[in-house]
């Protein structure tokens, strides 16, 4: 075990613990320990990589852990969302289909493939693909805790006093007009970096099959 190794692991422990927390505890506080959890873990998918190579500690352990990991922070930060997410539409629902679809895929081939799975290297569009999925997933969990926030202040409120708080016509002495575009403001980008993630996912797990096409055709 050294010191990248290491991080890897704690990448595939904090990955069902972003779960779990909402199994044990309730909102804000799983939040915010998902929300930390999520950033801490991904923070270390470069750092990982970075001093492994610079301290020429690459293992065999380590490059199967560190696809793994990747791809159990993902798939259920993505589960978490489905469930999570107070309005679950077509918008938010099928890029987190496509994205599984795709990972589920590719992992199954690079399997079938065994010792071949060489040619199905990790290409910088890859990384990026991870990099978005990452910072979506990042984005969408911050809009719960807006959300949160914005649901508990304003429900001792009337709908005429919010309304002035949100126009600008009554004082927001709690914030929560900031609260209220926090929470608008990451829901949209969310959605769109969701997408985009899935975009990614989808040409990268297109071009893995095209590399895999002429193995596939063997006899």
């Amino acid at each position: 075990m050294n010191i990248p190794n290491l991080l890897t692991m704690f990448r595939l422990i904090a990955a069902p613990a972003v779960g779990l927390v909402f199994v044990f505890l309730p909102s804000p506080y799983a939040d915010w320990i998902a929300l930390g959890l999520f950033v801490a873990a991904a923070s270390t998918d470069y750092l990982d990589g970075y001093l492994a190579r610079k301290w020429n500690q690459i293992t065999n352990l380590g490059r199967m852990l560190d696809p793994i990991a990747d791809k159990a922070m993902v798939l259920i930060a993505l589960l978490v969302i489905a469930v999570r997410s107070p309005y679950v539409g077509l918008d938010v629902l099928t890029p987190i289909i496509l994205i599984t679809f795709r990972e589920v895929f590719v992992s199954g081939l690079r399997e079938f493939l065994g010792g071949k799975a060489s040619t199905l290297k990790v290409t910088g569009l890859a990384k990026w693909k991870t990099a978005s999925q990452m910072l979506a997933i990042v984005v969408i969990l911050a809009s719960f805790l807006f959300g949160h926030y914005y649901w508990a202040l304003s429900s001792g409120m009337s709908d005429e006093i919010v309304a002035g708080i949100l126009d600008g016509e009554i004082e927001d002495i709690f914030g929560l007009r900031w609260i209220a575009a926090g929470y608008d403001w990451s829901t949209l980008v969310g959605a769109w970096l969701l997408w985009i993630a899935a975009g990614l996912t989808m040409i990268t797990g297109l071009d893995y099959f095209r590399k895999a096409l002429p193995i596939l055709r063997e006899v």
